[in-house]
């Protein structure tokens, strides 16, 4: 549970970058948005299940 929780929180830090760097290129502030939120909520839960797990 805890490898679940850090990966998810490392996909989840990888994700915001990647967001901002869509705005850079062009792509649509909804998509960057729901990229951004997105890796939020990965890094969120990612947080909650490694904490959760001790």
């Amino acid at each position: 549970m805890r490898q679940l929780g850090r990966t998810l929180e490392i996909l989840g830090l990888i994700l915001l970058p990647v967001g901002m760097a869509m705005q850079l290129t062009g792509v649509s502030v909804r998509n960057m948005l729901l990229l951004m939120v997105l890796g939020f909520s990965l890094f969120y839960i990612g947080r909650l299940l490694e904490g959760w797990s001790g």
